[in-house]
């Protein structure tokens, strides 16, 4: 209160004379900044750092999940659409691009439970061989998961036994995941191109 009261003197004094000294301007000035000091005016900020004792408490663990993919391309119940591609096609594809909405399963069989859903889109990137270049969420509806994701990033040679793909985030419970993913084909049909794929990951979250 005594600041405050200091402050309305000097103000009053001010309004009284027609000039000021400059000894009053130093005045005015020192109070001022003790009231900012004291009340400090908070605004928006662009960033802000976290202390290393909120970052200690963070412990990083690893989950292993394991589930079936099922991309069904063919049918009137395909969950694979078109939407990208040369007017006129390679004998593997190059520039095709698909997007997804495919269930993952507890079992390889399509009534198999459903445990979540891939979204997102691969495309074949590759013009001699049959690679995919794939970026895809893996959401997750069931269980301690359900409302979580991982993000997947990377190549798929398709025709190889197994493929490793990089798990670059997450959402929810896998926030700032990261890891790696491993995939082998079930059941590949030529004709079509619906395919049943197993899938094992292994993620590194907080």
């Amino acid at each position: 209160m005594s600041t405050l009261l200091q402050e309305k003197s000097v103000v009053d004094s001010f309004r009284g004379k027609k000039m000021v000294s400059s000894s009053t301007y130093s005045t005015l000035f020192v109070l001022s900044f003790t009231l900012s000091v004291v009340f400090p005016i908070t605004g928006g900020v662009f960033y802000e750092e976290l202390t290393e004792a909120i970052s200690m408490k963070l412990v990083e663990k690893t989950t292993h999940l394991h589930f079936y993919f099922h991309d069904v391309v063919s049918g009137k119940d395909s969950t694979v659409v078109r939407i990208a591609g040369p007017p006129e096609s390679s004998g593997t594809g190059f520039g095709d691009t698909m997007m997804t909405d495919d269930l993952l399963t507890e079992g390889p069989e399509l009534g198999s439970k459903i445990i979540g859903r891939a979204q997102g889109m691969y495309g074949v990137s590759a013009q001699h061989e049959l690679s995919l270049l794939m970026v895809m969420n893996y959401v997750f509806t069931e269980g301690k998961y359900n409302g979580s994701s991982v993000s997947i990033l990377g190549r798929n040679h398709v025709l190889d036994d197994s493929r490793e793909m990089p798990i670059v985030g997450g959402s929810g419970l896998f926030r700032l995941a990261r890891g790696y993913a491993l995939a082998h084909t079930v059941k590949l049909d030529m004709k079509t191109g619906d395919a049943v794929v197993e899938y094992n990951v292994y993620v590194s979250h907080y």
